[in-house]
């Protein structure tokens, strides 16, 4: 893995450390009704197109702005006023999306389970069975709340037999975990450039089944987030309505060529999951605990307890780890006291277990000698 020497490495679900040729190709400055420009845009959706899956079935649809942004315009692009939206929750990024649908005043239900638990695809079958008004399903594909993966073919398949529309959110899957159209009949699909692609923030895009995206004239109650005229001006003339991130564009077109050079999803998720297995068992040697077993944790970004020695303090711990270099997250759950290790980005077995590494020499600093959380992980007794 190659990054600038002085550069952090961010063990983060994104942004995250990208490659010195990803940083290179935003050295340039590029007109945005420039026809090479324009070309590279139309290579950049019709590769995550081809990602995902839907050649024929499926248009991309890129949005300036971060992953939420994109998430947004789905919302409010994809669902009627008249629509009825099942949102599965378990974490940050379910609860945003209801919170979306109230600023869009659409109606919704949730299906909530723990952060530590997948959702449910049989309780999806009976809320679709129960209330005819449920039209489109909305599921976390990796909930970075708690880095848990959740069943995404058995909810398309639930789904798609009440003859329903889903929309996944695979902001921090998509590119390394496998999420093909041909398999997983989704109706759209979120993500962003600077997740598992390894590109800089900016962009979010949807891929979106393009006999749905015809029907949605008119939902959108904003200008910048309709992604049906967004389409619409792209079919027409190739460009964006308004001033594109073009460095952004450009970076992404070169993360996307390395990620195909690393084998695509399959090459890209194999050196995550290798990843993730050196960070969690070298995490588990030094006595931390994961907040979820192995079968449920995808290889994107890890939950560990917080430790009960009274010496362990978050903060002195991430301020230590930012000096020796390494980046990571503080947790976002409300079932228990935790941190997170991200394994995705420009990282491999080297950077990983230099990051263990800094971990041991920073608990040794802090005198800390015992790193088993405050309480029992249920998940795992």
């Amino acid at each position: 893995m190659t990054s600038r020497a002085h550069d952090p490495w961010l063990l983060t679900p994104g942004p995250l450390t990208t490659s010195y040729s990803v940083k290179e190709a935003m050295l340039h400055d590029w007109g945005s009704r420039d026809k090479n420009f324009i070309a590279i845009n139309q290579r950049v959706r019709d590769r995550l197109v081809a990602l995902a899956g839907g050649e024929g079935t499926h248009v991309c649809v890129p949005l300036q702005g971060s992953g939420t942004f994109v998430v947004e315009a789905t919302v409010g692009t994809l669902l009627p006023r008249d629509a009825k939206a099942l949102i599965l929750v378990n974490g940050a990024y379910g609860q945003r999306i209801a919170r979306i649908c109230d600023y869009y005043e659409r109606r919704y239900s949730i299906l909530q389970t723990p952060e530590d638990v997948p959702n449910d695809a049989a309780a999806v079958d009976a809320a679709l069975t129960d209330d005819s008004e449920l039209s489109h399903v909305f599921v976390v594909h990796c909930e970075t709340t708690s880095g848990i993966l959740n069943p995404v073919a058995d909810i398309a398949e639930v789904t798609v037999r009440h003859g329903r529309k889903l929309i996944v959110d695979a902001m921090s899957a998509f590119g390394a975990i496998p999420m093909d159209a041909r398999e997983v009949p989704f109706d759209a699909v979120v993500a962003s450039s600077n997740k598992c692609i390894e590109g800089v923030p900016g962009v979010g895009f949807a891929i979106i089944r393009e006999s749905l995206l015809e029907d949605c004239k008119g939902n959108a109650a904003s200008l910048t987030l309709d992604l049906y005229d967004q389409w619409q001006a792209m079919e027409k003339n190739a460009q964006w309505r308004f001033t594109p991130p073009t460095h952004v564009i450009v970076a992404f077109e070169q993360a996307l060529r390395e990620h195909e050079e690393e084998g695509g999803v399959s090459g890209r998720g194999a050196r995550y999951r290798h990843n993730c297995k050196i960070l969690v068992d070298g995490m588990r040697e030094l006595g931390f605990e994961t907040l979820l077993p192995d079968e449920l944790q995808a290889p994107i970004i890890v939950t560990f307890h917080m430790p009960a020695d009274p010496s362990f303090v978050f903060q002195t711990f991430y301020d230590y780890l930012g000096e020796r270099g390494f980046v990571i997250y503080p947790g976002k759950l409300t079932v228990a006291d935790s941190f997170r290790i991200g394994c995705i980005g420009r990282l491999g077995e080297q950077e990983m277990r230099m990051a263990l590494d800094a971990v041991r020499e920073t608990l040794v600093r802090m005198g800390v000698t015992h790193c088993g959380p405050k309480q029992s992980n249920p998940a795992t007794a």
